[in-house]
């Protein structure tokens, strides 16, 4: 089975059906022993109607008791052995379908890292949740049709053969049986297979909506809008509930008909083989192993129902897989080197510019448009940005990087302590990272300190505390330019004067953009930028802007509305 440090391969993603084949040669040795402990299993299954056939027929019909022994002691050997077999291909058949499963994993991993900041620009959370969570596991059922699936088509030719012994109108009646279970199983296969996809993809659209209400419930709340979004989730809910009634339809005919339709060939054969040794045609014993190798037959027969089943629904999620493999990051197309002195960023598109060594403050009434900015100055989509005159786009994406970090107030945090969540190593470093971020009570507050264990995304944390934590971490970064979204958003008024100082200080000479309305944080800011519409309407310090500008008073106004209300 996969290592957890091994490289999971290359995969092929030309198709669903061809990534499932991939899943396979990956493991090639490990399929091959099960395929073949499957198909000696099944076989063997259908020894056991031959045996006891011999032992009706030359024991108990003849009265030979040295007979009956002999073939009643073989019957027990080969019942014995058949258990070891079925033992050994559960466990094979487990690690293939956990080295698919594992293998899935690490491959939708090392794309999430690969894509990094444009995975959410490329994906919804819902679909990555639904593939992570759902999909890989059905891909791994699928691999079923590996030790069974081929077991299955072994044992149906060896029954048929031994059946042409017997009599050759019941083997022609067992060959033409599994041809026509596949004729009046396979639309219902190919119609599941559409429904599935559908189902699939609804469940992905309202599995984002859940996070995103999760995140913004309490601003929901706020504004008035929470009765208005919860039905229209009740909507697409139904809608999803309604789509999965559709799946569950055809899903129960295609069980049903496995359950079903080898019983009935089971009936259909031995009423045949009945009215044959009623003739005289066959013996009682042959009678007997005709019932037993049909009865054998059962299962198999009911695994390529299941087979094609899961198969199905591999392909549908095995597809989805691949669509997010083939996705791309953006294009790194630079080869210039970076400014070797602190310079202007600029971005064309607003008008902002963000000075060298200076505390910069964009200030808008839609954030989103402050935080558009900050993604083309950060290079996270294409733009016409500079930075010292130089094209960003024609700068090397790792040398930018090495230089300016991007904090957004809705970053990751991993589940681990607090000391390797922020990632500082020098313990003067971390404190003042701490200081600045007036995050001292945080610290306190949790039993051991900075190596108290954070769940994932800081759910044991406040919204505030989990803002300042996010901050710790960027500037123990130390970014030569750090462009900050909303750090102090989630913040009390008194803590968010503190932090708007100390970041102040602490960023003393080193290039620093904050998005903010708070009049907290842009009364330290060296420089304000007020945007209407996306662009620079005017600039200057926090009360040039409030003398000069009616709109950006009206807006800071507001804010310090917010504050008062909140002291």
């Amino acid at each position: 089975m996969i290592d957890a440090y091994e490289d999971p391969g290359e995969p092929d993603c030309r198709g669903g059906g061809r990534y499932l084949w991939w899943l396979v040669t990956q493991q090639a040795g490990r399929s091959a022993a099960g395929s073949l402990i499957s198909a000696v299993w099944m076989v063997l299954l259908a020894a056991t109607p031959y045996l006891l056939s011999r032992a009706v027929d030359e024991g108990l019909a003849t009265g030979d008791h040295a007979a009956l022994g002999g073939w009643t002691g073989a019957l027990v050997g080969v019942g014995v052995f058949n258990a070891w077999l079925s033992i050994m291909r559960h466990r094979t058949m487990t690690r293939v379908r956990m080295d698919a499963l594992f293998r899935t994993i690490k491959l939708l991993v090392g794309q999430s890292v690969r894509l990094g900041a444009a995975l959410p620009r490329r994906i919804g959370a819902g679909e990555v949740v639904t593939i992570g969570v759902g999909d890989v596991q059905t891909i791994a059922g699928s691999l079923t049709v590996i030790g069974p699936g081929f077991g299955a088509v072994v044992a149906y030719l060896a029954v048929a053969l031994l059946l042409v012994s017997i009599s050759v109108p019941i083997a022609v009646v067992v060959l033409l049986g599994m041809p026509a279970i596949g004729v009046l199983v396979g639309p219902l296969l190919g119609r599941l297979q559409g429904t599935e996809t559908e189902y699939r993809e609804r469940q992905s659209v309202l599995t984002a909506r859940i996070a995103d209400l999760a995140g913004g419930l309490r601003v929901l709340n706020g504004l008035g809008g929470k009765g208005l979004v919860a039905d229209a989730f009740h909507r697409d809910s139904q809608r999803l509930r309604a789509q999965g009634y559709r799946v569950g339809a055809v899903t129960s005919w295609v069980q049903a008909l496995g359950m079903g339709l080898p019983t009935l060939f089971l009936a259909v054969v031995t009423w045949l083989a009945a009215r044959l040794a009623a003739q005289g045609a066959i013996t009682v014993g042959e009678l007997v192993s005709v019932y037993g190798y049909v009865a054998v037959l059962v299962r198999p027969v009911a695994f390529f129902v299941e087979w094609g089943y899961q198969v199905a629904r591999g392909l549908v999620a095995a597809r989805r897989v691949v669509r997010f493999l083939r996705l791309e990051p953006m294009a790194d197309t630079g080869t210039r080197d970076a400014p070797a002195e602190p310079a202007v960023l600029h971005d064309p598109e607003s008008g902002v510019r963000v000075l060298p060594g200076r505390l910069t403050a964009l200030a808008g009434s839609l954030p989103a448009d402050a935080a558009a900015v900050v993604d083309r100055l950060g290079r996270y989509v294409p733009s016409t940005a500079t930075w010292g005159g130089v094209p960003l786009d024609e700068i090397a994406l790792p040398k930018l990087r090495e230089r300016i970090l991007v904090a957004d107030h809705e970053a990751d945090l991993f589940a681990s302590t607090l000391r390797e969540l922020v990632g500082g190593r020098d313990e003067a470093a971390i404190a003042q990272a701490v200081r600045t971020a007036v995050a001292d009570d945080i610290v306190r507050g949790l039993p051991d300190g900075l190596d108290t264990p954070i769940d994932a995304q800081g759910r044991n944390l406040s919204g505030g505390q989990r803002q300042r934590v996010r901050l710790i971490r960027a500037l123990l970064a130390d970014p030569e330019i750090l462009l900050a979204i909303e750090p102090t958003s989630a913040l009390d008024a008194h803590t968010e004067a503190r932090v708007a100082e100390r970041l102040h200080e602490a960023r003393q000479g080193r290039t620093t953009l904050v998005t903010s309305t708070s009049p907290l944080v842009l009364d330290r800011a060296d420089v304000v930028h007020y945007l209407v519409d996306g662009k620079v309407a005017a600039t200057g310090t926090h009360h040039e802007l409030l003398e000069g500008e009616p709109g950006y008073r009206a807006l800071v106004a507001r804010d310090e509305d917010a504050e008062e209300a909140v002291r």
